[in-house]
């Protein structure tokens, strides 16, 4: 069963202690998913080990000014964990860096991808991204508003990164909160995310890897159009549950901290098993594009600010049973490819 020992959030400004020296807060975040779990960990040297820290904002920078007086008592930040690569999870990593030279470690391939977005700044959608949306099925007048407005780029809330980081990688073994934690890797949401499981209690650092009762959104990008992210999540989950206990507490990116991380893997992937047979079924009667299978994957009405996210989730979908031979190109529609069994 799955269980959250903590039926509330922390306020804004305010930590929960979850386990001895490891304190859960909040951040706030301008979209549908309107925050993002942040955790301090009390190091014996006097200061703190932060994993993952929201937007670089000024509302954000804030907060942490606040958290930093007041829940970690004005001791300095020693070291910055990110999770993974995405702005909601190491926008502040740099600020954090500059401010109390703390040393940020992360896997090679999120800190290679986190410095070059940050890097690439772009004033309108690239060529690549216009061929990418047509392809998947983007309707003509969305396209048309990309095409003119300027995109999100992650330096509009990711500090820059200063050179320079200590590479995870699987199966290391760090000390960090008089913890020590072994490094385990999933893939599928971002390429080498860390999750951590401490070898000392049943404590585990989950991202956005390990979620309780949302699945983490699985995309293909312009960046590598055929990938197969589907695949890496289902492989990743299933490893992960060589590793998983019922009495784990573990500790998110998103939502609730929660035990039952078991039953928790084996939804996660039954979830998507159940939406690609809900896919294979339904091209098997008529062909279809990314955008045509909305209905077919999400069984609700996907709004325009959910509709980047649906687009990316449902290629990847089409992508995984493409590389399973399972369906294949049978036609195009106004420059959308269309897939059929």
């Amino acid at each position: 069963m799955i269980r959250t020992p903590f039926s509330l959030p922390p306020e804004e400004g305010a930590a929960t202690e979850v386990a001895p020296g490891v304190l859960w807060m909040r951040l706030p975040l301008p979209m549908a998913l309107d925050h993002v779990n942040v955790y301090a960990l009390d190091d014996r040297d006097g200061g703190w080990s932060i994993v993952d820290t929201g937007f670089d904002s000024r509302r954000g920078r804030a907060i942490w000014e606040t958290l930093l007086a007041g829940p970690l008592g004005g001791r300095p930040v020693r070291q910055v964990l990110g999770t993974h690569h995405h702005p909601d999870h190491i926008g502040l990593a740099g600020w954090f860096m500059q401010r109390d030279g703390a040393r940020l470690m992360m896997s090679r391939t999120a800190w290679l991808t986190a410095r070059m977005l940050v890097l690439d700044v772009q004033d309108r959608a690239s060529p690549q991204a216009l061929t990418f949306w047509r392809r998947a099925g983007m309707p003509a007048e969305m396209l048309d508003r990309r095409a003119a407005d300027r995109p999100f780029n992650f330096a509009d809330v990711v500090h820059p990164l200063p050179l320079g980081f200590t590479r995870l990688s699987e199966g290391d073994v760090i000390d960090m909160g008089q913890r020590r934690w072994r490094v385990a890797m999933g893939h599928g949401h971002a390429p080498c995310h860390v999750t951590l499981w401490s070898l000392d209690d049943d404590l585990v650092i989950g991202g956005d890897q390990l979620l309780p009762s949302i699945s983490p959104n699985l995309g293909v990008y312009p960046t590598e159009p055929g990938a197969d992210p589907v695949g890496e999540w289902l492989e990743s989950c299933i490893r992960l549950q060589d590793l998983a206990r019922d009495d784990q507490l573990v500790l998110p990116g998103h939502k609730l901290p929660f035990t039952g991380l078991p039953l928790r893997l084996t939804q996660l992937i039954q979830n998507h098993r159940a939406g690609l047979a809900r896919l294979t079924e339904a091209l098997a009667q008529s062909p279809r594009s990314a955008v045509d299978c909305f209905d077919i994957l999400y069984r609700r009405r996907i709004g325009e600010g959910e509709f980047g996210l649906a687009l990316v989730e449902a290629v990847a979908h089409l992508n995984h049973l493409h590389r399973a031979g399972v369906i294949r190109q049978v036609g195009e529609r106004q420059g959308a490819a269309l897939w059929g069994a």
